[in-house]
């Protein structure tokens, strides 16, 4: 199905500037990506002018085509330029040597994310050692409520904010174990503070189990979140806790190294 067409952009000194961040715009509510009429469609814009655009976005690495089907999405660049900063080393090059550590030791799929307004994005991932292994796409975007990433992000905003994003927020269910209400999202909000780690017992994916931590820059403000994905045969509840203790670890690593 087609986008829907965009709304015309308000009048601008820099028209072609105004295009391009509206392809951006596009193709970030399109994962599966668009092919160039669909976009030229979508924000108004000739087929010609904005297949030179697209072009140019190509050649910056902002945008990838898939040559057997045309389509176009994002790459990782806007993620690497937004990510945290610490002087001239980001949360990424901060994060890796930790994230390799973790993910020896365990065994497991680690990630690293941030919050991206009501949600959080994939900026990093280390895929497990075993033969079976969950796989992620850097950029995946996942909710607030669903997973422990989301929750760690979700639970160290401040109080007002994080009640703002809960109703906000559509707490879609699913599976059986979801969190599905806002008083009881609230209060899981207040465990994950006071045991300093978040917990996924199969809440967004059957049979997949999470353990996550905050990740705090100089200011300590959390600003990511590293986590642990495993299948739940190999991580059950009742390791828990002492896989977040090898989390909380990686991330206090992480954060010697961001706050340096």
């Amino acid at each position: 199905m087609a986008p829907h067409p965009t709304q015309p952009p308000p009048k601008s000194e820099a028209p072609a500037l105004d295009r391009g961040l509206a392809i951006l715009e596009l193709l970030d509510g399109a994962p599966g990506g668009l092919i160039l009429t669909e976009i030229s469609d979508a924000i108004a814009s000739p087929k010609n002018s904005t297949s030179r655009l697209i072009q140019t976005l190509i050649d910056r690495d902002y945008l990838q085509r898939d040559e057997a089907t045309l389509r176009l999405s994002l790459t990782g660049k806007l993620l690497r330029l937004g990510q945290p900063r610490t002087r001239e080393v980001s949360l990424v090059e901060c994060a890796l040597e930790p994230m390799r550590a973790l993910r020896d030791r365990l065994g497991e799929t680690v990630q690293l994310g941030i919050p991206i307004g009501d949600e959080g994005v994939i900026i990093e991932k280390l895929e497990s050692t075993r033969a079976v292994r969950i796989g992620v796409n850097i950029g995946l975007r996942f909710p607030f409520h669903n997973n422990a990433p989301g929750k760690v992000l979700l639970a160290y905003q401040e109080p007002q904010e994080r009640a703002r994003t809960i109703a906000r927020i559509p707490l879609e269910r699913s599976t059986a174990r979801t969190i599905a209400s806002a008083p009881q999202l609230l209060q899981e909000c207040e465990r994950v503070q006071q045991q300093g780690f978040a917990t996924d017992f199969a809440e967004a994916d059957e049979g997949i189990h999470c353990v996550a931590a905050p990740v705090r820059d100089r200011l300590h403000g959390v600003v990511g979140t590293i986590w642990v994905s495993g299948i739940a045969g190999r991580m059950p509840e009742a390791s828990f806790n002492a896989v977040a203790h090898e989390v909380i670890q990686a991330a206090t690593a992480i954060e010697r190294k961001l706050q340096s």
